[in-house]
């Protein structure tokens, strides 16, 4: 099968990898669409990921397909069914790491409640913590949409290890799409007054559009001290959890949910209260992003969330180069690609 390679820190192209052979408990994915994720993907590319330094490495960890094979310990999946986040691990003795694989032709999905049942969800058997999300995805919600659920269902998760709730105020720094995202589903969750921060007006303007009640340039952030219930730091900087320092109340929270590429974190913690939490979100909490599946599914057949409000850019995913030159030149917000 095709897969898009990073050959090493910014060359890739696509190249013939051997096709996984489903074990029991798995299932075999032909991929329709995949989702560039701005901030992992163009750091793998880069070669500045934290903790990946291994090239060759397959790229992509955003996608949704057709089951067209299944294991035979296999319950959650049938063939025909559609199914997102899925990954290949194991490219065989191709030399090709994995960068989770997802922009290959073929993934393999685990069927993790039946591992779980069976009592083999464990690395002998081939389990990992990223099987509990790899899930059937319902016939009524487009592979578009399913595409989008990798992120969405990371940052619906988020809010939940933020604990961010209701009635609160928070403001997001960072109006890519998982800033964006943060926006609309607190909005949709009722949070009362959510604000955004970010340097380019076209990306504040789809804040407004999100529901956002108030934006910001960098620059000149209108907002009490000490007046936020939580501070989201969207993009992964420390300036920025310094900045928010300042504006979060006694017991508020900073959450860093952007990837951090540096190794250490330096924060001023004499510009906040005496007392605050931060909450680096360096990877997803798997049962909240599990979880979420449902009600965004809600949201969608509700006609309330749709990857047409976020989706800038299709490519076919040889065009890698021109996805990652539009998220580079702050053009793209979401990017859809397929083979």
């Amino acid at each position: 099968m095709k897969a898009m390679v990073i050959e090493e820190p910014g060359t890739f192209g696509v190249r013939e990898v051997p096709t996984p052979e489903p074990g029991p408990y798995e299932a075999l994915v032909k991929i329709d669409t995949m989702a560039l994720c701005n901030a992992t993907d163009r750091k793998l590319v880069e070669g500045h990921f934290p903790g990946v330094d291994t090239y060759p490495l397959a790229l992509g960890h955003e996608n949704s397909g057709t089951v067209v094979k299944i294991g035979d310990k296999v319950r959650a999946f049938k063939v025909g069914d559609k199914a997102i986040g899925g990954l290949v691990g194991d490219f065989g003795d191709s030399g090709v790491a994995s960068g989770w694989g997802g922009f290959s032709e073929y993934v393999i999905v685990h069927d993790h409640d039946a591992m779980v049942e069976d009592g083999v969800a464990d690395a002998a058997h081939g389990w990992f913590e990223s099987c509990e999300i790899q899930r059937r995805l319902a016939d009524d919600i487009p592979h578009d949409e399913g595409a989008l659920l990798c992120t969405w269902r990371e940052v619906y998760g988020g809010i939940g290890d933020f604990s961010i709730e209701p009635g609160q105020k928070v403001l997001v720094f960072g109006a890519g799409p998982v800033g964006l995202s943060f926006v609309k589903f607190m909005k949709l969750l009722g949070v009362k007054w959510v604000g955004l921060v970010d340097p380019l007006a076209n990306k504040r303007e789809l804040a407004v559009k999100m529901g956002a009640d108030a934006t910001f340039t960098p620059e000149a952030v209108d907002v009490a001290p000490g007046s936020l219930d939580c501070v989201v730091d969207a993009v992964g900087n420390e300036n920025i959890v310094n900045a928010g320092l300042p504006l979060v109340k006694l017991g508020g929270t900073i959450g860093v949910y952007g990837v951090i590429t540096k190794p250490t974190l330096m924060i001023d913690k004499a510009k906040g209260p005496y007392n605050f939490n931060l909450i680096v979100h360096q990877w997803p909490t798997r049962r909240r992003e599990r979880a979420a599946m449902e009600p965004l599914c809600e949201w969608i057949r509700a006609g309330r969330l749709s990857a047409a409000e976020f989706v800038t850019h299709r490519y076919n995913i040889a065009e890698l180069d021109k996805a990652l030159a539009a998220v580079k030149a702050g053009e793209a917000l979401k990017i859809l690609m397929r083979w």
